[in-house]
């Protein structure tokens, strides 16, 4: 398959979803099939790129007839790739259990084009080779997410919706500004040519104040401290499926965003963003954590949990070495599916007990014991437990820190990992071990009479258990995987001179 069509399938694919879904927007059932067929299409390209570049080649290709840097570039490694494969899988999965938990009522309000734009935008985001474009599909994926969030119409989905809205707006605006910066130091939007560019800039200092915006900018939309408010604020308000989606893959976007400038545009050996970023890892950890432990909604305690999961890619990107960022890497990859899967599993828990509050649930182990196990799959992978996926990311994140010297970083990362174990085995000593309440029972009664449901809200739960073992039981390619992509990314040069051409680079440096 050609460059071009490597590049541009998974993006034809979602953008497709959007126009015949919008198209057939009075035909439920038939939005539902091309929904499918276009998640199904996304993963298959994405896997196809993963294939072209997992031997460390990277794609370039120019669009709008004209040459870097002037044309629209797209660009895919081996992280890029990889991003855009989870994000075909989780379009998948999240696909098949949207079918039911109350899809009539989604559906009629234009559920299916919203859920293929956010796919659009985020896989757009993860292969833009331009900031400005980069910019526009931030635009797509926060249209997108703020529709699909507000489909329920409530009070409180609007009231969410609009904290929503208001911060991420705030954080574009911001990115926006700095691209302005960084086009009047450089004269280019083009990533590869700002970072052949960059270096060269007579006032560094001005460089490092661009990048610290940048840091808050991307950070806004990874949810990191004290930018996370409205992440618990908005999503225990939307539907099982919508959450899970948003729960994969919108922060990781935002922690995407600060790996690939980080790496490629600014230097994380100079200036003072290093150990900025590796305090408000701290930060994010230990505020998130405390989070989960202090509620009793289990939509909530999952939405701490996330902002407690980004400190440790964070922590990865701050210590900076191969080993940090390949850990880095294969924590977002573990945490994209096992963070999804967990929300799934909480609608599953509403479904088949009655209520997201946990005082209000129980006995869902005595009933459906195979339930009990499919949640502890994810549960004990979030705290890093061996031998399952999170273990290994975890691990490798902390020896890099011990072996970078940061022994107080990789302290507070097992200390988060304690206490996220302990909210995790809260959820399930209350919606599972404990005596069920009557209204608890009535529920379940329902559940057990509703084969087809059953089905099809499990297929997926199994289906994202299932990878969490396989990265667990088998993890050295995956390791090996995310070590290369480190190491690609660490060395700009690759990136640079496939979308500039061959010494690229060495022009840049040899400026006076």
């Amino acid at each position: 398959m050609s460059t071009h069509l490597l590049l541009s399938m998974p993006i034809l694919w979602p953008l497709l979803g959007v126009a015949l879904c919008c198209i057939l927007w009075r035909r439920p059932r038939a939005q539902r099939i091309v929904s499918l067929a276009a998640s199904a299409g996304l993963l298959l390209s994405s896997v196809a790129l993963l294939a072209a570049t997992g031997d460390g080649t990277v794609l370039a290709k120019q669009f709008g007839g004209w040459a870097a840097p002037f044309g629209i570039s797209f660009v895919g490694d081996m992280l890029s790739a990889a991003m855009v494969v989870i994000t075909g899988l989780m379009a998948v999965a999240v696909g098949i259990y949207g079918l039911v938990d109350d899809a009539d009522s989604r559906e009629a309000a234009l559920y299916h084009p919203l859920y293929q734009g956010l796919l659009l935008g985020v896989t757009g985001a993860f292969l833009t080779g331009d900031i400005f474009n980069l910019y526009v599909w931030f635009e797509v994926m926060l249209i997108s997410s703020f529709g699909l969030l507000a489909l329920g119409g409530t009070r409180e989905q609007l009231d969410a919706g609009v904290k929503y809205v208001t911060l991420n707006l705030v954080a574009t605006t911001l990115f926006l500004i700095c691209v302005a910066f960084l086009y009047g130091l450089t004269g280019s939007l083009n990533m590869a040519d700002i970072a052949r560019l960059l270096p060269n800039v007579e006032n560094q200092g001005l460089v490092t104040t661009i990048a610290v915006l940048f840091l808050v900018a991307f950070g806004s939309k990874a949810a990191v401290f004290p930018l996370f408010f409205w992440l618990p604020a908005s999503y225990h308000t939307a539907s099982a499926p919508i959450v899970a989606i948003f729960a994969a893959l919108l922060t990781k976007v935002g922690v995407y965003a600060i790996i690939r400038s980080f790496t490629l545009l600014f230097d994380l050996s100079q200036g003072f963003t290093a150990p900025i970023i590796g305090i408000i890892a701290v930060l994010t950890m230990v505020s998130g954590v405390l989070g989960a432990a202090a509620h009793f909604d289990v939509r909530k305690i999952l939405s701490f949990h996330i902002i407690s999961q980004i400190g440790y890619m964070l922590l990865g990107i701050a210590v900076a070495t191969p080993l940090a960022i390949g850990g880095a890497i294969l924590y977002i990859i573990h945490h994209i599916v096992v963070k999804a899967n967990l929300f799934l599993l909480a609608g599953v828990i509403n479904r088949a007990g009655g209520s997201f509050e946990l005082k209000r649930v129980g006995g869902l182990y005595s009933t459906l014991p195979w339930l009990g196990v499919l949640f502890l799959i994810p549960a004990l992978s979030l705290a890093g437990l061996p031998p399952l996926s999170g273990f290994w990311s975890k691990f490798v994140v902390v020896k890099a820190s011990i072996d970078a010297g940061h022994a107080l970083l990789a302290a507070t990362a097992l200390a988060v990992g304690v206490l996220t174990l302990y909210s995790m085995l809260k959820i399930w000593n209350e919606a599972f071990w404990k005596a069920a309440p009557a209204e608890s029972t009535a529920a379940m009664q329902r559940w057990l009479t509703d084969a087809g449901t059953r089905r099809t809200m499990l297929t997926p739960i199994v289906l994202l258990a299932t990878i969490t073992l396989t990265i667990g039981l088998m993890a050295e390619p995956f390791v090996a995987f995310s070590l290369r992509a480190g190491e690609q990314l660490l060395d700009k040069s690759s990136y640079i001179e496939a979308v500039l051409g061959p010494g690229a680079q060495r022009t840049a440096e040899a400026r006076p």
